[in-house]
Order: C-alpha cells, then sequence, then structure tokens
C-alpha cells in the first residue's frame, strides 16, 4: 500500500509540473492566453493534491493512530505474537501485520489495504463471534478471532488467527472411531434347519460363520457369536459408513448361500448408530432388529434422526411353520379379554374385507368366551358392506356399532383390539384408541416407523397371509367353548381370499390350513364368492380407470375422481387387474374424494411397492400397499413418478454394487 500511495505521488508531480511548463511556454509566446492557461492549470494542480490528501489522508491517519498508541515494547511483542495476527480500520482494510501472518498465511504477499473479505472470503462481524469464523489456509485449519478497540476519534480492530488443526483432527478422528452396535439375525433359522442333514447343517453355519468374517476382515472391529442365529458385530464409524455406501452387500452375499437346494439364507440386521455410548448402541441395535423382523427380514435397519432408514427387503417373509408364539399368544388374549368387561374390535380406515373379516371373527370368539364384543367401523366409508349385511342377516344384528356409539359404552374396564393395521394414524377411529387403558394389536403388514407401541399385546406376523389367516389360528387355541357359525368363518375365509387374490399372492401353508379350519366350521366358497360380487356401477368406474392408464417404466398408473361410493372398491379391484399388462411389473391406482387422494398399489413381486408407499406415507407389502394423501391428484402422480425413479435408480445402484462385489 505504502509503494502504492508513493508511486502515485510521483506520478501527480510529474503530471503537474509538464502542465506548468507547457503553460509557462504558451504564457511567453502569448500573455493573455497564456496566463489564463497557466492559471488553471495551478488551480487543477492544487486541487488534484488535496483530492490525494484528503482520500489518503484516513488511511494514513489510522496508520499513525496505530503507531502512535503503541510504545516500542508493544509494536515488538505484537510483531512477535505467537499467532498470525493482523490490524484494520473502520473499514476493514490491513493497517499492520505482524511476522508469522506475513510468513505463514500470505508468504510475504503485500496485504496492505485489502479487506477482510478479500483476504479469506469471510465477513469481518463472523470473526467476533463466540467461536469466530473457521478457516482452511494451506492446509491448515485457523479460527479468525477479531478483538475491539475504539475511541472518539477512530476505530481500531485487532484479529488474530488460532491454528486448530490438531483439534480438528483429534475431532474428526474421534467421529470416525465412534463405535456402532450391529446385532445379525438368521431368518427363520430353526425352520430353515428343521429337516437339513447333519453335513448340511455344518456346511450351513460354517458358511454363515466365513460370512461374517469376511464382512467384517476389512474393519477393525470385532465380532461375536451370542447364539446359534445371532451374532453382535461392533464397527468403527469409518467402516459403517463404507457398508452404508455399499448397501450391507452381506444381504445379497447371503442369499448365495443355499440350504439343502431348497431355501436360501436370509439375513437381518439392526444397527444402533448414533448412541451417546455402547449400551444405547446395542439396545438401538435390537429396536432396529425387531424392525426389520417386523417387516420380513432379508434387510437392515439403521437408526436415524427420523426414524429408520432401511436397505434391502427384496426377498419375501419366510413362512414360520411352529405354531406356538399363537397359541401363546392366544392364551395371553383369552385371559385378557376374561379380567375385563368389554371388548371394541376395530380396523383401519375403510375398511376391506381382511379388516372387517377377521374383526368379525375375532368379535364371535369373545362372544362365546361370554363377554360383550363389537366391532367398530364407520358404515358409511366401509368397503365391506356386503358382508356386514351378510352377518347382520344371519345372527350378527347387534355386532356392529359406530366409534360414536362405541365411545358411549367404553369404560376404564374395556379392552380395545385393533386388527390389520399398527399405524395409530390408520385405525378407524382414532378418538376410541386414545381413550382406551389396554390395547391389543393383531397385524400382517410389514412395521412401519410409526406403530402402536403401547399395546399390552403386540401379535404381529408379516409372514402371514392376511390378519383373517392370523384371527383363525387363534380361536383354535381358546378352547373348546369357541365354536364359530359358518357365516362367522366365511367372514374369515373372505378375508383370507381377498388378501390372497384366491389363493395365488402369498400362500403358505398355514394359509391352507386356515382355510380348511374354516371350511370345516362350514365355509362355503360359493356364498364367499357372492359376497365379491360388484354392481354394474362398480365395474363402470372399474373399466374408466383401466382405459385412462398410462404405463411408466413398466408400472401402470391409473387417476380418476370418485364420483360415486363405488371407486372405493373399483380402485383396489382395477389395480389387480391391470397386473394382467404385458410388461407391466407393478400397478398403482389413485383416486381423489373428498380432498383426499387414496392410493392402490400391487405387483406380482418383482417390484417392491411397501417401498413406493412407505415414501407417501403409507404402506403394506412387498406385493399391496396402500397410502392416503391431502394433496391434489395431480401432486400425488407427480410424486409416484419420483418414486418410481428413485426406486429404479436405487435397484440399480444395488444392482452395480453386487456385480462389483464379485
Amino acid at each position: 500500500m505504502k509503494g502504492k500511495n508513493a508511486a502515485a505521488a510521483v506520478a501527480l508531480m510529474l503530471l503537474t509540473a509538464c502542465s506548468l511548463l507547457a503553460s509557462w511556454q504558451v504564457y511567453k509566446s502569448d500573455k493573455i492566453f497564456g496566463g489564463v492557461l497557466l492559471a488553471v492549470t495551478a488551480v487543477g494542480a492544487v486541487s488534484l493534491g488535496a483530492v490525494f490528501i484528503i482520500s489518503n489522508g484516513r488511511f494514513r491517519k489510522n496508520v499513525a493512530f496505530f503507531a502512535r498508541n503503541l510504545n516500542a515494547a508493544h509494536r515488538d511483542s505484537m510483531y512477535l505474537f505467537p499467532a498470525p495476527a493482523f490490524a484494520v480500520d473502520e473499514n476493514g482494510a490491513v493497517v499492520w501485520t505482524n511476522k508469522l501472518f506475513d510468513e505463514n498465511i500470505f508468504d510475504g504477499v503485500d496485504s496492505f489495504g485489502k479487506t477482510v473479505s478479500q483476504l479469506f472470503n469471510v465477513e469481518l462481524d463472523d470473526a467476533f463471534s463466540e467461536n469466530g469464523s473457521m478457516l482452511h489456509l494451506n492446509n491448515r485449519f485457523y479460527q479468525l478471532k477479531g478483538l475491539r478497540r475504539s475511541n472518539e476519534k477512530s476505530l481500531l480492530t485487532v484479529l488474530y488467527l488460532d491454528d486448530v488443526t490438531e483439534m480438528v483432527e483429534l475431532q474428526f478422528e474421534y467421529e470416525q472411531s465412534r463405535p456402532t452396535v450391529m446385532m445379525v439375525s438368521i431368518d427363520n433359522y430353526e425352520e430353515l434347519l428343521q429337516n437339513a442333514k447333519d453335513s448340511e447343517r455344518s456346511h450351513t453355519v460354517v458358511e454363515i460363520e466365513k460370512l461374517v468374517e469376511s464382512f467384517m476382515e476389512p474393519t477393525t472391529g470385532l465380532s461375536r457369536k451370542i447364539s446359534a442365529d445371532k451374532f453382535m458385530l461392533i464397527v468403527e464409524e469409518r467402516h459403517l459408513a463404507v457398508m452404508i455406501k455399499n448397501r450391507f452387500q452381506i444381504l445379497d452375499k447371503a442369499r448365495e448361500i443355499v440350504v439343502g437346494e431348497r431355501r436360501n439364507l436370509t439375513l437381518s440386521i439392526g444397527v444402533g448408530h448414533g448412541a451417546k455410548d455402547l449400551a444405547e448402541s446395542e439396545k438401538f441395535a435390537r429396536q432396529a432388529l425387531d424392525m426389520c423382523l417386523g417387516r420380513g427380514g432379508d434387510q437392515a435397519a439403521v437408526k436415524t434422526e427420523n426414524g429408520f432408514e432401511f436397505f434391502g427387503g427384496v426377498s419375501n417373509g419366510v413362512e414360520k411353520q411352529t405354531k406356538v408364539k399363537t397359541r401363546i399368544i392366544a392364551s395371553a388374549i383369552k385371559e385378557l379379554v376374561l379380567s375385563n368387561d368389554m371388548v371394541f374390535i376395530m380396523g383401519h380406515k375403510m375398511g376391506d374385507m381382511d379388516s372387517i373379516g377377521s374383526a368379525t371373527g375375532l368379535c364371535a370368539a369373545v362372544r362365546c368366551l361370554g363377554k360383550p364384543a363389537y366391532v367398530v367401523t364407520d358404515l358409511e366409508k366401509t368397503l365391506a358392506k356386503p358382508l356386514i349385511d351378510y352377518i347382520s342377516d344371519n345372527g350378527g344384528s347387534d355386532f356392529y356399532m359406530t366409534p360414536t356409539q362405541a365411545m358411549f359404552k367404553m369404560d376404564e374396564n374395556s379392552v380395545v383390539m385393533i386388527v390389520d393395521t399398527h399405524n395409530p394414524d390408520f385405525v378407524d377411529s382414532a378418538d376410541l384408541y386414545k381413550s382406551a387403558e389396554t390395547v391389543v394389536v393383531i397385524d400382517h403388514h410389514r412395521k412401519m416407523v410409526k406403530y402402536i407401541d403401547n399395546a399390552v399385546i403386540f401379535f404381529h406376523e408379516p409372514q402371514a397371509s392376511s390378519v383373517s389367516e392370523m384371527v383363525a389360528e387363534l380361536v383354535q387355541y381358546f378352547g373348546d367353548e369357541v365354536q364359530l357359525t359358518a357365516p362367522q368363518a366365511e367372514a374369515l375365509l373372505a378375508g383370507i381370499m381377498l388378501d390372497t387374490k384366491n389363493f395365488v399372492m402369498r400362500t403358505g401353508v398355514r394359509t391352507f390350513e386356515a382355510a380348511a379350519y374354516l371350511r370345516l366350521k362350514g365355509a362355503d366358497t360359493v356364498s364367499v364368492k357372492k359376497l365379491f360380487s360388484n354392481s354394474i356401477d362398480t365395474y363402470q368406474q372399474k373399466s374408466m380407470l383401466i382405459t385412462n392408464c398410462e404405463v411408466y417404466e413398466r408400472c401402470a398408473v391409473a387417476t380418476a375422481r370418485a364420483t360415486s361410493s363405488s371407486m372405493r372398491t373399483a380402485a383396489p379391484q382395477a389395480a389387480d387387474e391391470l397386473l394382467g399388462i404385458n410388461g407391466v411389473d407393478a400397478s398403482f391406482v389413485m383416486y381423489e374424494e373428498g380432498g383426499t387422494v387414496y392410493v392402490s398399489a400391487r405387483s406380482m413381486g418383482r417390484f417392491n411397492v411397501q417401498v413406493i408407499m412407505e415414501a407417501l406415507g403409507g404402506g403394506g407389502h412387498q406385493t399391496m400397499a396402500g397410502a392416503q394423501l391431502k394433496r391434489s391428484l395431480t401432486g400425488v402422480k407427480e410424486m409416484i413418478f419420483q418414486q418410481i425413479d428413485e426406486y429404479l435408480a436405487e435397484q440399480e445402484k444395488s444392482a452395480r454394487a453386487k456385480k462389483k462385489s464379485h
């Protein structure tokens, strides 16, 4: 800055001298004109000098002020200050620097007159915050901090750079070395090896242990086998980030292990991320593992600030052969019913055949135990009106009541049983659920992040085809006093047939066993088939949806506005029929009614519609899911297209990672 000021002064002096000399030459030849020119030149020179002095006076004044207020000892102390330091005037321009600043920060480059924002690309006020402003210069980390001294005449600001490189590196190492507990479970271990030969069993156990060891080999963590089907892993944050980036490739490699040419092995992984200590991390890991198992297994769950993030889940849940859990749950429910006065059973909003059918069968069983029980549903919005009418005409006229009627009968000794949903936002009556002191949940949908967590009994079987199947198993363990009538058994069979698409989708051995039990109780398949009969209006609505559909990325998408109540039945049926189109892996049918858009999603198994619906706030199964949104029909359609793109991108990314691992 000093050099620039000197150069400017010299230039001004030369310009003035030349102008005066030229004017003098003119004056000698023409005294009148030359005199005028000489006077103007003199005035101009004086004006330029004044401007130069005024424009640079403040800077020189601040430099002089700084020098005047420091004695020799102070100047030496600041110049040799053990941190890069500098001073700026009230405009933020540098007026002084110390030795370390010149040598370590700008390596002798002149910084006088430049502002803080020009030097460091930060605002001056940020330096006066509690923690200063973080800078990265010359592969070092600094905190820019400032101290102000002011008086009436001038403002002087001293700033310094605190080298915090070691602290930053130490903090980074601390964060990267934070331990996280992971729980790894083999899905349905006992059922998987139940009929295996000893050699096959031994080979499978060895392959699993080798798989876990190879998974942990690139890390500095450790693994311990805590039971026949569970492992506990402890890994550092740096290695967990790689596992998440690779989307837990151990899941794909586990499926390559075949047990006796019958079944592929699958794993569930719970990650206790973000805990304050190992004990809390282990607790989070178990919660995450429970979430995985509740969603059908074959996936990993990582705890996040917003709940859980899931990886995998491409396989259908493996059906459990044992009914020990069902017998224990049945005994607990029976004891709970007998110790209370009244039971209310409700399903999800706009209850379907599975929701109302399972509630009806459970209501009949509870009444056989000698306790009053009622099915609570909104009779105006239910999708199972033919079933309700059929049961009402065959001895069950007092089975059903509205949520308002149930609230009047509700007391502290009442039990509320919730079937076919475990999300508190989806229940038919939120008020009835919130007022209940004793809650029981029976559901088969894959577990969602938001679930009913205050249930005294939470019977959850994501491998089951339907809740009606689960209830049909439960009532067999209630005792000989529970005898269902034929119409009541047909209500349960209707629920099974709906969710299995007439025993085609998600059907297992226990599904047929439950159907056989109901058939033994007198359920007539012809009578059940009549419950699914549609009106001409429903067929017209369904045909309209199918006609207006479009295919996007092998997904059939149809939209419509509800013109009658028949749309509630037509939409899911249209979603089922759209799967029959060649080249369609999934279908999404949505309609708008009363400001709410209802979405029915279906697939044949190659496309996981549950992931799409969960992103929209809904849920369900891999092959059948749904959602309800308070948005416009066009907005929901765009959201579905976006989620389809993201799902396919994730699938492609997983496929590339799997190919790379091989």
